[in-house]
């Protein structure tokens, strides 16, 4: 029965949209009469509100409707929310001070003597616009008003014309900082959530095992990564649109002709290409660097963009002679202040303990001082002229509203959704079709460009992705990202702006096109730049490098990079050592014969066995990965003869579980069914779970014989593998670490032979002088022999010689005897700590040699040449359904 209610949600749903009913109320508005409805019907036929209910019911979907209401609020996991008032903030400053026109203006004479011209001049401001404001509908009409005249004036195809415009005012979409960018993410935050408890269920299921290895989870993304992530399609996009017309104009002259500047190319005109150009260049630099940089987030990088634009509002707006531009020099002075001060001094109040870093806070509050007064003289120059700024406010104030508005009735629809089992019907339905995650792809795809011809980018995004997010990236067979999937839904979605009938770009477009220009015309003209959305669709999905390396590169070169033993980085990281040991394996080898070689008789006995038995160790590596990648091999070559055994016995499970679920809900159904009013309905609900449990049987029966030894024999294969890797990883370690120990404890040696003078100073004056205030010098002594590799003995007697001072009855006898037990454990390294200059070269050099192979797991971070392999190797997508 829930059925029909789902059919209902959905028809009332579509039928308030079709009608011109605002989206922000037709999504709640059609799940709050769809879940009364079936509440009352409930009650009514059934005796229970429950009733007709996928599962839970009314109450339930009431919970869980507040909480999803409260995520988009008040979640601090979805705070990137927080960017979207200030993009839009800085989207519509930016083009109510008419630096648009400005940019349009002066591309069109730079690029207008080539053939195309006017047109690539649209695609470069159009990308140059995307990238600091956004906003579609803005853009678009900019371009229209001030660029469509023009390109019919100079003879231009009214097609080509109108095509190129509103091709090019839909770059915001997908070039960042984008407001559908933001929400993706937002949106895919909790479908990967979601996604991972479906995988590891799914692998529980499968293999009987309790626990998934974290290195087959899904990977979250964020506004950051998705920005990033979209920074590449972005410039090939823009880079197809410059190709077709450049190609256009060279094949069909007299629809795209050159356009020749009537004026001079002398100074004054490069200085006019130079302050037209350079600040939004400028201000797309401090936003997307600062999040590239790993300096700003996303939150913090919208306050700088919308900061940025107020500041050059301030100077476009009106002509004030020479100050005209002072507020903008301040800000940049205020910048250059702050950068100077966070580049060379600690300005965290809490860590600040001598003169010099005071200096920084005092040069951190000059330059906050400068760049305020910059800021609030521009706004107020925004202000007086026209009331500009009171525009751009409730400008941004009505489309974020509206953003969240929607945002909320979309989360309000989706668990009306669920709660009449929509989602289970997609998830079997995709789940049923064959060809695996790229069948249900493509079908996603698919309806995502077919809803593009009738909503708008917000409803697909916050209406569809919640729903098949999660089914698409559960699946291990492709083990897509979160933020490729996001791309790909973004470079699609982008598309809904120009697919007829309700493309909202050609909306905009025809509102201020001349009446010359028939819709006809704006239709046939952005065919090819659909169809070149698509290539870029395929071209992206084709090679998710595109998409996953930048954003891998970013967190990996990051101060807050994973450490190289995170369980995902393994795979590529020993990719990375096996490439280095087949190019370097004889230097490698000839290192650690060089390395036996070294006379270290002079050490301590435990010191000249450590490090023989790290080389021993080290030695081996090489074999042991060897191996390691044999037993890889193994699994590779079963795994085509495996993969179809495999492919056919999981859909089987996957159908059987299905028919389980749906047995488990008719049970449900028949304890909500009491009396004997409804014994007609119990029997046919049992007669139906007896046919389906038949229909199971005959499933388990087309389960080939073999499959359990086949199975067996397979996962023997990556055991063993598993064993191998082991067994390399810990041996590896060890060699490295204890290798690694020596030679910080030689590096030491200088300093601890320095520490001498004070030891025997400290120990001579116990007895003699205040215990209060030669106690506190101690600590000190012992917190420099704490930082000597090797010498922690020397330090813990130094430390109960300063205990033995601090306590309420000092005891110099005892402070006395520590520091004389002290000496003598000196007196013992001090012999051989002398003589480590003499190897002190050899052993760093063989470390050096080996640190970024053998002891690349236990460094803090990834050195720069290894993480950019390890970033470039993950930004492949790498099928592990064979695991499940």
């Amino acid at each position: 029965m829930e059925l029909y209610f789902l059919a209902l949600l959905i028809l009332i749903m579509a039928a308030a949209l079709g009608s011109g009913y605002p989206v922000a109320f037709a999504l709640p508005g059609a799940a709050i009469i769809t879940i009364f409805a079936a509440a009352v019907s409930g009650w009514l036929f059934a005796g229970n509100t429950d009733a007709f209910f996928h599962s839970g019911g009314p109450q339930q979907w009431l919970s869980a409707g507040v909480t999803n209401l409260r995520g988009v609020y008040w979640e601090v996991e979805r705070d990137t929310l927080i960017a979207i008032p200030l993009f839009i903030f800085m989207g519509i400053t930016l083009q109510r001070s008419k630096i648009a026109e400005d940019l349009l203006v002066t591309m069109a004479q730079l690029f207008g003597p080539v053939p195309g011209g006017l047109g690539i001049s649209v695609v470069f401001v159009g990308a140059l616009l995307a990238a600091t404001t956004g906003i579609v509908g803005a853009t678009v009409v900019a371009m229209g008003l001030i660029s469509l005249p023009a390109m019919l004036r100079n003879k231009y195809s009214p097609s080509l014309a109108t095509g190129t415009i509103a091709a090019s005012g839909t770059l915001g979409q997908i070039i960042p900082p984008s407001i559908v960018l933001i929400i993706l993410a937002d949106q895919l935050a909790s479908a990967v959530d979601q996604a991972s408890t479906a995988r590891k269920a799914l692998y529980k299921d499968t293999t009987g095992e309790l626990t998934m290895p974290s290195a087959f989870d899904v990977v979250s993304t964020s506004a950051g990564e998705m920005f990033l992530g979209a920074f590449v399609p972005g410039l090939l996009l823009v880079l197809l649109y410059m190709i077709y017309i450049l190609v256009y104009a060279l094949l069909r002259p007299t629809a795209a002709p050159a356009v020749h500047y009537a004026g001079k190319f002398d100074f004054a005109f490069w200085r006019k290409v130079f302050l037209t150009l350079v600040p939004p260049l400028t201000l797309i630099f401090l936003v997307l660097g600062s999040i590239i940089a790993g300096i700003a987030t996303v939150n913090q990088a919208g306050a700088i963009g919308a900061a940025g634009a107020m500041v050059m509002a301030g100077y476009r707006l009106g002509d004030y002679g020479r100050w005209t531009f002072v507020p903008a020099i301040l800000s940049l002075i205020g910048l250059g202040i702050l950068a100077f001060a966070i580049s060379n001094f600690e300005m965290n109040l809490k860590s600040i303990d001598n003169t010099h870093d005071w200096i920084g806070i005092q040069l951190g509050i000059l330059g906050t001082i400068i760049l305020s007064a910059a800021l609030i003289w521009s706004g107020w120059r925004t202000m007086r002229v026209e009331e500009t700024l009171n525009g751009i406010m409730l400008e941004t104030a009505k489309t974020t509203a509206l953003v969240f508005v929607i945002l909320l009735g979309a989360a309000m629809l989706t668990a009306a959704f669920r709660a009449f089992g929509g989602e289970d019907l997609v998830r079997d339905f995709l789940n049923s079709l064959p060809g695996g995650f790229w069948a249900k792809f493509i079908i996603v795809m698919a309806v995502i460009f077919v809803l593009g011809f009738f909503l708008d980018f917000i409803e697909i995004a916050v209406v569809v992705v919640p729903i098949v997010a999660p089914i698409l990236l559960a699946d291990p067979s492709a083990n897509v990202t979160a933020v490729w999937l996001g791309v790909m839904i973004g470079l699609n979605i982008q598309t809904s702006f120009l697919t007829p009938p309700f493309g909202f770009a050609l909306f905009y477009l025809r509102g201020v096109a001349p009446a010359v220009v028939k819709t006809i015309q704006m239709y046939k003209g952005v065919v090819a730049f659909i169809l070149l959305q698509l290539l870029a669709l395929f071209i992206v999905g084709l090679y998710p490098q595109m998409v996953n390396y930048l954003p891998n590169r970013v967190s990996l070169l990051s101060e807050t990079a994973p450490p190289p033993r995170n369980p995902k980085l393994q795979y590529c990281l020993e990719e990375y050592v096996a490439e280095q040991f087949a190019a370097n394996g004889t230097q490698l080898q000839a290192a650690h014969e060089t390395a036996r070689n070294i006379d270290l008789s002079f050490l301590p006995g435990d010191l000249a066995s450590s490090f023989a038995e790290g080389v021993d160790k080290a030695s081996n590596a090489q074999a042991l990965l060897g191996e390691a990648q044999t037993a890889r091999q193994a699994i590779n070559d079963a795994s085509p003869q495996y993969r179809v055994l495999h492919t056919k016995v999981r859909d089987l499970q996957t159908v059987m579980r299905g028919i389980d679920s749906h047995i488990a809900e008719l049970r449900a159904d028949v304890n909500r069914l009491p009396g004997d009013a409804n014994a007609e309905a119990r029997e046919k609900r049992l007669a139906e779970i007896e046919k389906l449990e038949a229909e199971k049987e005959g499933l388990q029966a087309q389960i080939p014989a073999e499959w359990d030894s086949t199975f067996k024999t397979y996962n023997d294969l990556v055991k063993a593998e598993e064993k191998a890797l082991n067994t390399y990883r810990r041996n590896s370690d060890s060699a490295y670490g204890e290798i690694s120990e020596v030679v910080a404890t030689l590096k030491g040696s200088a300093r601890f032979l320095e520490l001498e003078d004070g030891l025997r100073t400290q120990a001579g004056r116990i007895g003699n002088e205040d215990a209060e205030s030669l106690a506190a010098e101690i600590d000190v002594l012992a917190d420099e022999f704490g930082e000597v590799e090797g010498a922690s003995k020397i330090r813990s007697e130094v430390s109960k010689a300063r205990r033995a001072l601090e306590a309420k009855t000092p005891d110099p006898d005892k402070a006395a005897t520590a520091m004389a037990n002290a000496i003598d454990l000196y007196e013992e390294q001090k012999a051989w700590r002398e003589k480590a200059g003499s190897v002190l070269p050899d052993l760093e050099t063989y470390d050096a040699t080996i640190r970024n192979t053998i002891g690349a797991r236990v460094q803090d971070r990834m050195p720069r040449d290894v993480a950019l392999f390890v970033a470039s190797c993950s930004a492949d997508h790498r099928d592990i359904s064979l695991n499940f």
